[in-house]
């Protein structure tokens, strides 16, 4: 008798359900009461929470090697007029140009308008372009290699497209907690492994000839309440976007760590965020941008706000920002805080011109350091339409011309995609040696709306914001549109039928009568279902962005109950946006298989069937935990306000204790862990070795810095040449850097509050232009280089036991000892090939960072007196192999 026959589930609606609500999760705080760190610093940090002030903004150095390039940018700047210099930094507003941002230009100089365009997963709002995995598939990789070829090749098609900044890769959201809309554009919620991905993403954007842009800075972790406007647009009662409340150690040990990494790779910019961290707005905070990004971690590139995220025009600028995007304080307003208010603050003197010459120089050194003078191509498409033909300027309705060229850019990147896809996709269970299949099965059957495709096409729901048909891109700005897509039911029948067999599919999920008649005939059934989520301004089925809670959606639960009550050889695989609650089919006998494949890109169907038929042997770990409830993992996220019509406040009272370390904590038995997953083979792990180097002791760095770079004067008291040039047509609602037709700087203001002292609203030493302070843990980009000093050398030998070849993932972890640290960090990996009854060795460094604590009281990372131990295995709880650290 076949397991659960007599307990078939019925699903007689064929409506699309809404997610069940969010009535769970925990409030007013964000945190279950028994997930909360001990640590004395955290659980004091509950509010009202205050963000320090930072000034003056650091000047770009050139340091690190960046040193050419702040060369050749400083002998351009210095050219400049003040007009071009606000030209450069400001945007020139939303669809007044092709790209969905757009600096202003410098014609005198052959200087062109700077194209800003998403995503972090190809190009969005374009044609002839691939549709890459997501994120967190790069995550579940856990391969190098991989993640540089995919950014590389991104890189590769957005330069064809004439674009200079890729709006991506993502380390905010990291992913606090599993609902969370856009935790796919990133990669995993452990901060080693993003910076990993981070870093080897930024560098294989930049070998193309393109900035990349790490975002959001900083404790961005969800889609709810992030932007005041947007929640109002929901209902919500709120004149304020959420604050992020984290303390320090919290902020460097979990947040802050992959930033470091992409900062140390050489990232051009950095985009801020839309929420306020400690109740200061992410692209006017001075602690956030001055003094741990520019000062800290000695950021060489600039800073980009978020659409619409500037909140000020003096405050943003002395708070660290560079360029204001897409310009207008609101879209399609005409309006901007910075543009021509940006000319009258330099000629009133309110903004010391050395911080414009500042913020121009990191643009332009950005520019030179990826090599755009070398490998700029003009743009060649248009975000707001694929017509051919169409306006240059599309809110304004001017300018028709040739828009489109319709530049085919995939090259061969579909190789490399299907390659990520099955590289992504983690096997989590494999009864008997379920899978792989043979393609000779007698009866395959596939269920569900995710194996198909959407009815609307693949690109029918603007910005991927629907859950029809296949899961292979969430939703949001972080998309790009489909130049086809390999659905898993095309690819498995193309399969069966190679081999001359029989094939079925039912791709309605409440299609209860049919599903139970195929059921009861498959002799192997092929269960997809999905769960949906991405950015906030799009609601689907009521999920915000944010997920409802972690359950599958269109039904998908019903649906592999059905299948799998009547066939004894049900398959079950996943595309979800991340942790999805298993109910107890880890156990059910009749599911013979599980896996887990993610957002895979166009060619899903393809990267499916080779895992499936074993043409791939699986590889991949999980880069999240799957937990039994959503109350084991911790942190939740902020539904309704809680703080009145104020901002809603959201305390990371749970510190560093997110996903596995939260599990870990709690002493909660995880359904499947962080960092596992199965092959087609065996491993064994032996022999692991530690070698102790002798560096020698850390070095905070001291002294101070030069005075900030004069790059001459460049403004004139005579504001009658700052205005628009009486030849000039100007377009409607387009960003000018201009003065608003008045030779008085007050009435070119146009603000309420011009002329206010400037003690009520200039912070104190903000306009200094003396040598600094260096900060102790700073000294080169990614913080103190003695931090990446080489302390241990790591090798254990992996041993592949089985009959077919495979990659295994070996993982380091390290207990740092302390009475307030996670029982184990991952520390380092490496994605091993291994040939059968073979062995090959396992190779990790070390560093100081790894080992180290954010001290505080001190401002720098120390090495405590704890014992530590080093730990090697195949997931977060699989660690056979272990040793003490001297």
């Amino acid at each position: 008798m076949q397991w659960l026959a007599g307990a078939l589930v019925l699903a007689t609606s064929r409506l699309v359900f809404s997610q069940d609500g969010n009535t769970t999760a925990p409030f007013p705080n964000s945190t279950y009461s028994n997930a909360a760190s001990s640590d004395p610093a955290t659980a004091a940090f509950t509010g009202p929470a205050f963000s320090p002030p930072f000034y003056p903004s650091p000047w770009g150095s050139g340091a690190g090697d960046w040193a050419s390039a702040y060369e050749r940018a400083r002998a351009f700047v210095a050219q400049l007029t003040l007009l071009e210099k606000v030209n450069v930094t400001t945007g020139v507003g939303w669809q007044s140009e092709r790209c969905v941002g757009q600096t202003g230009a410098v014609p005198r100089l052959g200087f062109r308008s700077l194209c800003l365009q998403d995503s972090p997963l190809g190009l969005r709002n374009t044609d002839y372009n691939s549709a890459f995995p997501a994120g967190v598939n790069v995550a579940a990789t856990w391969d190098r290699g991989l993640a540089y070829a995919r950014g590389q090749a991104m890189g590769q098609e957005h330069r064809g497209k004439g674009v200079d900044v890729q709006l991506g890769p993502v380390a905010g959201p990291l992913g606090r907690a599993p609902t969370s809309g856009r935790n796919w554009e990133g990669f995993s919620p452990d901060p080693a492994l993003t910076g990993v991905m981070m870093a080897q993403t930024i560098q294989g954007i930049q070998q193309a000839g393109v900035i990349a842009c790490a975002k959001h800075f900083i404790v961005n972790e969800q889609e709810h309440f992030r932007q005041a406007p947007e929640a109002v647009g929901y209902g919500y009662n709120i004149t304020d976007s959420l604050s992020s409340n984290v303390d320090d150690v919290t902020m460097h040990e979990t947040y802050l760590w992959p930033f470091a990494d992409a900062v140390r790779a050489g990232v051009g910019s950095i985009m801020c965020s839309y929420n306020q961290i400690n109740n200061s707005y992410g692209c006017e905070n001075s602690y956030t941008l001055n003094y741990l990004l520019k000062g800290e971690l000695d950021f060489q590139g600039f800073v980009m706000s978020d659409w619409q995220a500037q909140h000020s025009g003096v405050g943003s600028a002395l708070a660290g920002m560079d360029m204001s995007m897409p310009g207008d304080t609101l879209f399609n307003t005409g309006k901007s805080y910075w543009g021509a208010n940006l000319t009258v603050a330099i000629l009133n003197g309110t903004i010391p011109e050395w911080r414009l010459d500042d913020m121009a120089v990191r643009i332009i050194a950005a520019w030179y350091y990826v090599g755009r003078d070398q490998s700029q191509v003009p743009i060649n498409f248009d975000s707001w339409t694929t017509d051919t033909f169409g306006n240059q300027h599309y809110y304004a309705e001017e300018g028709y011309t040739l828009i489109n060229e319709h530049v085919d850019v995939r090259a061969e990147h579909s190789t490399l995609i299907r390659q990520i896809g099955s590289a992504s996709t983690v096997l989590l269970k494999n009864n008997n040696s379920a899978l792989p299949l043979t393609g000779r099965e007698r009866f395959t059957a596939v269920f569900g709306n995710d194996a198909g495709g959407n009815q609307y096409g693949p690109n029918g729901c603007p910005d991927r914001g629907c859950d029809n048909g296949t899961l292979a891109m969430a939703w949001g700005s972080g998309t790009a549109n489909f130049p086809y897509l390999v659905t898993p039911e095309t690819a498995i029948q193309n399969e069966v039928l190679s081999n001359n067999g029989v094939f079925q599919s039912i791709t309605d999920n409440f299609a209860a009568t049919q599903i139970q008649s195929l059921a009861s005939q498959a002799s192997v059934a092929i269960v997809f279902v999905n769960a949906d989520s991405g950015e906030g301004f799009i609601n689907v089925d009521g999920n915000e962005g944010d997920r409802n809670n972690l359950t599958f959606w269109q039904g998908g639960d019903v649906l592999i109950q059905n299948v799998s009550a009547l066939c004894n050889n049900t398959i079950v695989v996943m595309h979800t946006v991340g942790p999805v609650l298993l109910s107890n089919y880890s156990e059910n006998p009749n599911i013979t298989a599980i896996l887990w494949a993610g957002l895979p890109g166009e060619q899903s169907g393809n990267s499916i069937a080779d895992i499936l038929y074993g043409r791939v042997n699986p590889g991949a770990k999980l880069p999240f935990t799957l937990g039994a409830s959503r109350e084991d993992y911790g942190a939740d996220l902020l539904y309704i306000p809680n703080n009145g019509t104020d901002a809603p406040q959201q305390s990371f009272t749970e510190g560093n204790f997110i996903d596995y370390r939260a599990f870990d904590k709690a002493d909660v038995t995880p359904v499947y862990e962080f960092g596992f997953g199965l092959s087609y083979t065996t491993f064994s792990y032996s022999n692991l070795r530690v070698n102790r180097l002798n560096v020698s002791a850390y070095t905070p760095t001291t002294g101070v810095t030069s005075a900030a770079p004069v790059l001459g004067n460049s403004t004139v008291n005579d504001t009658a040449q700052y205005q628009l040039p009486s030849n000039f047509s100007a377009i409607p609602f387009y960003i000018y850097p201009y003065l608003n037709g008045t030779d008085d700087l007050a009435e070119a203001a146009n603000a309420s509050d011009y002329g206010l002292p400037g003690s009520s609203y200039i912070p104190a030493g903000s306009q200094d232009d003396s040598p600094q302070p260096r900060l102790a843990a700073s000294g080169a980009p990614g913080g103190n280089p003695e931090l990446y000093d080489v302390l241990y050398r790591v090798e254990a030998t992996i041993t592949n036991t089985g009959s077919v070849a495979g990659d295994e993932v070996a993982q380091l972890y390290i207990s740092l000892g302390g009475p307030y640290d996670p029982k184990v960090v991952l520390r380092g990996f490496q994605r091993l090939s291994i040939q059968p009854n073979s062995s090959t060795t396992f190779h990790v460094d070390i560093t100081r960072r790894d080992v180290s604590n954010w001290e505080t009281s001190a401002q720098n990372w120390v090495v405590s007196s704890a014992p530590k131990t080093v730990y090697v295995g195949s997931s977060s709880r699989t660690l056979p192999l272990s040793a003490n650290l001297s």
